[in-house]
C-alpha cells in the first residue's frame, strides 16, 4: 500500500508543493528515505521510528520506501518528519489516508513523540491556502499559522494527539491569531545635543528612505542617530508586516507568532562574513539585509566590513532583491532596505584636530576612505559630516524638538508618498526610477538649471543625478510643496559627496 502526505519545500519565500509517498512492501526490513534529501531529512528515519514507538506501536519488519515528490527538488530542514511519520502511519493503515489528503503538513518530531517548531511555518500556512487545505502544524507555531487566514489549523503538541483529533476522540482547538509585536521605538531624538545638520540629513532618510552616511570623530553621536531611526519611522503597514514577517518565519525568528509591526533594524558586526550580510550559506538562508528587508540595516564602522562583503550589497541596494546561487538552486530574498552606515574619518578619527590627530594625517584618512569602494558610496544619497560635540552643546538643554515631533512630519511625506505612487507599485522616494521620477520630481527651470550646472561641476553618475532628484522630491515632500524648487535641488546638492581632486 501506498499513502501520500502533503508538505513543502522552501525555496528563498517561495513554498513549493512536496507529496511525502510511503510504501511499505515485503523484503528485507530497512527505512530509506530517497528524492535528493539533505542530512537533516535522512535522519528523520531515526526520529519518526522513535516518534512512534514512544506511542507503543513498532514498525512491521518490512521494506518501508519514503519518496519525497518531485525528486529533483532539493529537500532541506527537519519540517519533513511530520509528513513522513503520517504518510507511513497512513501506509500502515493506522489513520485514514483520505483524511491526511486534505491537509498539509510541517513539524519537526522529538524522539518522544512530541510535534517541535520548525521554520517557514507562515509560508506553508499561506501556501496551505491557496491550495485550499488545511495546516497541521507544532503547538508553538499555530499562532503563526492562523494569520494566513482562511485556513483550517491543526496546532498539534504531539503525534498521540493528532491521531486522537483525526479520530474524533479528542479534538484540537484551532488557534488564535498571535499579537502583533509591539513598536520598538529606540532612543529619543532629544538626547541628541548639537548635530542640526545631521538631525536633519537623519530625517530626510527617514521621509523618503534613502542610503545616509556619516562620517565623523568618535562619540560625535552617529550611532545615537541611527538607533534614533526606529522612533521616527511610521510602522509597516499590514501587507508589509506579512512581507518582513515571512522573512522572519523562514530564518526561525518569529518567536510567538507574534506579526512584526515595527520596521526592522538591523546592526551587524563588522566581522560579518559575506553569508551573513547577503544570505547564503550551507542551506541558504537569507542574511541580515534581507532580515531588514523594509527597514533599516545600520553599518557601523563601514571601512571595518571587509570590502568584499560591502561590495556585495551593491547589487541588493540597486534592485531591492539578493539571488543567491547554488548548483542545484537559485534562492531570491527580498532586500529593499534603507542603508545608514557610520565611519570616522581616519582610523584614529581625529583627523582635522591638529592636538588628536595621529603623525601620518592626512595620508591616513585617503587610505582608510579608500576602503570603501566608489560604487558603493555612489548608491548612498546623502553624505553628512558629524562634528565633534562641544562642551556648550553638552551643557544646553535638550532640543526642542523630539522623535514623536519629527515622526510626524516623516508620516505625513509618507502618507504623500503612498498616494502618489498608489499606481506605480512604488513605496518610497528612494525606489522612484525611469518614468515615475521624471514624472513627479522634475525640477522647476530654476531648480533644472542649478541642477545641470552642479551635474557638470560635481561630475555626477546618472545614477547619482537620478538620487539627487529623489532626494529633492523627498525635501519638498517634507515643506509640503507639490513642485521641487531651486531650494529643495540645492539642499539634496549639499548632501552629495564630493568627488576627489586628482
Amino acid at each position: 500500500m501506498v499513502a501520500t502526505v502533503a508538505t513543502v519545500a522552501y525555496l528563498g519565500l517561495e513554498a513549493r508543493a512536496v507529496e511525502v509517498q510511503c510504501q511499505v512492501s515485503a523484503g528485507v526490513p530497512a527505512f530509506n528515505v530517497v528524492g535528493l534529501p539533505d542530512k537533516a531529512v535522512r535522519e528523520s528515519a531515526e526520529r519518526v521510528r522513535a516518534a512512534i514507538a514512544a506511542m507503543g506501536l513498532a514498525l512491521p519488519p518490512k521494506r518501508i520506501t519514503v519518496n519525497l515528490s518531485p525528486a529533483d527538488l532539493p529537500k532541506e530542514g527537519s519540517h519533513y518528519d511530520l509528513p513522513i511519520a503520517l504518510a507511513l502511519l497512513g501506509a500502515m493503515g493506522v489513520t485514514d489516508a483520505e483524511t491526511l489528503s486534505s491537509y498539509l503538513f510541517v513539524g519537526e518530531l522529538a524522539l518522544d513523540g512530541r510535534i517541535a517548531a520548525s521554520p517557514g511555518v507562515l509560508l506553508a500556512a499561506l501556501h496551505a491556502s491557496e491550495r485550499e487545505l488545511g495546516l497541521v502544524c507544532p503547538v508553538a507555531q499555530g499562532p503563526e499559522a492562523a494569520w494566513a487566514g482562511r485556513v483550517e489549523v491543526i496546532a498539534a503538541p504531539d503525534l498521540l494527539s493528532l491521531l486522537n483529533h483525526f479520530k474524533g476522540s479528542a479534538l484540537i482547538r484551532p488557534p488564535e491569531p498571535g499579537q502583533a509585536g509591539e513598536s520598538v521605538t529606540g532612543p529619543d531624538m532629544a538626547q541628541v545635543k548639537g548635530q542640526e545638520t545631521a538631525r536633519r540629513a537623519v530625517e530626510i532618510a527617514a521621509a523618503g528612505g534613502h542610503n545616509l552616511l556619516m562620517v565623523g570623530p568618535p562619540g560625535s553621536g552617529k550611532s545615537l542617530l541611527a538607533a534614533c531611526l526606529p522612533g521616527i519611522l511610521p510602522d509597516l503597514t499590514p501587507a508589509e508586516a506579512l512581507e518582513v514577517s515571512m522573512v522572519a518565519s523562514i530564518a526561525g525568528e518569529l518567536p510567538g507568532g507574534r506579526l512584526i509591526r515595527s520596521r526592522p533594524f538591523r546592526s551587524p558586526h563588522h566581522s560579518a562574513s559575506m553569508p551573513a550580510l547577503v544570505g547564503g550559506g550551507l542551506k541558504a538562508r537569507p542574511g541580515e539585509v534581507s532580515l531588514a528587508h523594509l527597514g533599516v540595516l545600520f553599518l557601523d564602522e563601514l571601512p571595518e566590513f571587509q570590502r568584499p562583503v560591502l561590495d556585495s550589497l551593491r547589487q541588493p541596494l540597486e534592485t531591492g532583491t539578493v539571488t543567491v546561487a547554488r548548483a542545484n538552486a537559485h534562492v531570491t530574498f527580498p532586500a529593499r532596505v534603507q542603508l545608514i552606515a557610520a565611519m570616522n574619518p581616519c582610523r584614529c578619527g581625529h583627523l582635522g584636530d591638529p592636538a588628536l590627530a595621529c603623525a601620518r594625517a592626512p595620508r591616513c584618512a585617503a587610505d582608510y576612505q579608500a576602503r570603501v569602494s566608489g560604487p558603493l558610496l555612489d548608491r548612498i544619497d546623502l553624505h553628512v559630516d558629524v562634528q565633534a560635540v562641544s562642551a556648550a552643546d553638552l551643557i544646553s538643554p535638550p532640543p526642542a524638538e523630539n522623535s514623536a515631533t519629527v515622526r510626524a512630519r516623516v508620516g505625513a511625506a509618507r502618507a504623500l508618498q503612498t498616494a502618489r505612487f498608489a499606481q506605480d507599485g512604488v513605496r518610497t522616494n528612494a525606489e522612484a526610477d525611469g518614468a515615475v521620477l521624471d514624472r513627479v520630481a522634475t525640477p522647476d527651470e530654476p531648480g533644472r538649471k542649478l541642477l545641470a550646472q552642479a551635474a557638470e561641476a560635481m561630475r555626477l553618475s546618472a545614477r547619482g543625478y537620478t538620487r539627487i532628484l529623489r532626494v529633492g522630491r523627498t525635501i519638498a515632500d517634507l515643506a509640503g510643496s507639490e513642485t521641487v524648487t531651486r531650494i529643495h535641488v540645492a539642499e539634496a546638492l549639499s548632501y552629495r559627496r564630493q568627488p576627489p581632486r586628482n
